[in-house]
Formats: structure tokens, sequence, C-alpha cells
């Protein structure tokens, strides 16, 4: 197991969809690649609220260097999704939203069996 999975991490919201795949071609054709949820936060955080590597880190509460290992593995699967054409699976990661559990709803952690 990589060093960057063992230590449990907080995560603020799950995502809506967890599996995406070319068009026109069956899932049985396609390589999978799965992205753990904390793969996923290191995306939002760093691509899409635009933080900067240090304050993303903290916001997840690893090292500077522990996210940066997280954000380049991630970066490396949605590229070899887009340019290579492979289903990629959001799932697992040693992550826990169960803090966020106000709505009755299953939270990340019993759907995806990642903690808890």
């Amino acid at each position: 197991m990589p060093r960057h999975q063992m230590q449990r991490r907080v995560r603020s919201c799950s995502p809506t969809y967890t599996v995406f795949k070319p068009a026109f071609t069956p899932v049985k054709k396609l390589e999978k690649i799965v992205m753990t949820l904390d793969e996923l936060e290191a995306l939002c955080l760093m691509d899409s609220e635009g933080l900067y590597q240090k304050e993303a880190a903290e916001k997840m509460g690893v090292s500077r260097q522990t996210f940066g290992n997280i954000l380049i593995s991630a970066r490396k699967k949605s590229t070899e999704m887009l340019i290579k054409g492979r289903l990629l699976v959001v799932e697992g990661g040693n992550v826990c939203c169960c803090h966020n559990k106000e709505d009755g709803n299953p939270c990340c952690c019993e759907r995806n069996n990642c903690c808890c």
C-alpha cells in the first residue's frame, strides 16, 4: 500500500459521479483505472478551487510532500483516461467524511467501504 494511503484523511464531500468512460466503447473492452477519493480531493483543491499546494495539504491534513505525491498520481490517472481512453472509477482510499452526515443519506464511507 502506498504511503499516502495509510493515514485516514477527511474529505469535504463525495463525488456525484464515480465512473467515467469514453463514449461508444463497452465497459468490458476498457482497461480500468481506480482513482481514490483522496486523489480526487487533491485535484479538486488544486485545479478546481485553485489553492496553493501548502494550503491544500493543510486542508487534507497531510504534509506538502504527501499532497504532491497524491496529486501526481491523480493527474497521471486523469491523463491516462483522457489520452488512452481508459475507464476511470473513483472509489475507496483512507478518507472519512462522516462529519458531514446530516441529511440522513449514507455517507461516503458507507457507500465506498473506505473507513468507519
